[in-house]
């Protein structure tokens, strides 16, 4: 394996599937078939999911609403998608613990970075919920600084999309697909992949993230195992 510790960060509208909200259990039974497939490698396997198949925080933001209000409804969201995920590898008889920004005793441990670490030694998968537990942050930045806490080895940024791509391929039929690109010229370009904060953090801290696309069967592991898929986005230095 080219990976051993990983931080997979999924985004809410992937649980959705192809309903475009709520939670599809169809797309939830096979992403845990997936992670379960990773465990029974030895691969140690962290998550962050986003919450946006429930509330978005700026979408709520746009609309009128507080905006640290919404931001707080997007982190709840974010707990609900992890207890979704954390009962789909449950009976799949996967060892995992939620461990969530916002205190929430009775449903999620509180986030400790020595506990999360020793869950990840003893071959759990650790879900990160509740964001960074602070507005204005995104999930992705939350993915960024706690892959950098656990020292994880990459970051898998899992999409609907095989990587990033000059403009958006749903709706250019032309949009070409970058295989390499340097943190910087992620933030030159504007490209859409993570938000900003999160790849400024990426690069301070060296941290590579791989863009693919989830949906295709077997592709995580793929990315493991070191086969080339979607896109690597790192220091020059390891290009």
């Amino acid at each position: 394996m080219k990976y051993k510790r990983i931080l997979l960060k999924l985004s809410g509208e992937a649980l959705a599937g192809n309903k475009g909200n709520g939670i599809c259990p169809e797309t939830l039974d096979a992403l845990s078939n997936e992670i379960k497939t990773l465990i029974e490698m030895g691969v140690e396997v962290a998550i962050v999911i986003g919450g946006g198949n429930i509330h978005r925080g700026v979408a709520g933001a746009t609309i009128g609403m507080d905006r640290t209000s919404s931001d707080h409804m997007g982190m709840l969201a974010t707990i609900i998608n992890s207890i979704a995920l954390q009962d789909a590898l449950e009976r799949k008889l996967v060892y995992t613990r939620v461990l969530s920004a916002i205190e929430m005793k009775k449903i999620a441990e509180p986030y400790i970075r020595r506990r999360a670490v020793r869950h990840l030694e003893k071959k759990r998968v650790v879900i990160f919920a509740g964001g960074t537990g602070n507005p204005y942050f995104t999930t992705d930045t939350a993915a960024a600084l706690r892959a950098s806490e656990i020292d994880a080895d990459v970051i898998l940024k899992a999409t609907k999309v095989d990587g990033i791509y000059d403009k958006d391929p749903m709706k250019h039929d032309d949009a070409v697909l970058f295989e390499e690109l340097e943190y910087i010229d992620v933030l030159n370009k504007g490209l859409k992949v993570m938000d900003s904060t999160a790849i400024t953090f990426c690069m301070d801290n060296d941290i590579d993230i791989i863009v693919f696309n989830v949906f295709g069967k077997g592709n995580i592991q793929k990315v493991v195992i070191g086969e080339k898929l979607g896109t690597t986005v790192s220091a020059k230095s390891k290009l």
